[in-house]
C-alpha cells in the first residue's frame, strides 16, 4: 500500500475513534433512560404493570436494550487491527 492510502487509513482510524467515543456516550445516555424506565416499571402498581402501561414500558426497555447491544457491537469491534492489516 502506498503512503497516500496509508495516510487515508490513519485519518479514518481517527474518525472511527471519535465515532466509538460518541457511541460510548450515547450508550451511557441510553442506559440512564433504560434504568429510569425500569424504575418506573418496578414502582408501578401491579394493576398498571400488568396492563397496557406496563407492556409499553417493558417494550421500551427491551428496545433500549437492543440498541445498547448494537452500540456494544460497534464499541467492541476491532477496527484498528483490521485497518492496520490493510496498511501493511
Amino acid at each position: 500500500m502506498n503512503n497516500k492510502r496509508r495516510k487515508q487509513i490513519e485519518a479514518i482510524q481517527i474518525r472511527i475513534g471519535a465515532l466509538v467515543t460518541e457511541a460510548e456516550c450515547i450508550r451511557a445516555n441510553l442506559e440512564e433512560i433504560r434504568d429510569a424506565e425500569q424504575d418506573y416499571l418496578d414502582n408501578m402498581p401491579e394493576s398498571l404493570s400488568d396492563g397496557e402501561k406496563g407492556e409499553k414500558a417493558q417494550a421500551a426497555i427491551d428496545a433500549l436494550e437492543q440498541v445498547i447491544d448494537y452500540l456494544d457491537n460497534l464499541i467492541d469491534a476491532d477496527f484498528d487491527e483490521q485497518l492496520d492489516t490493510t496498511a501493511e
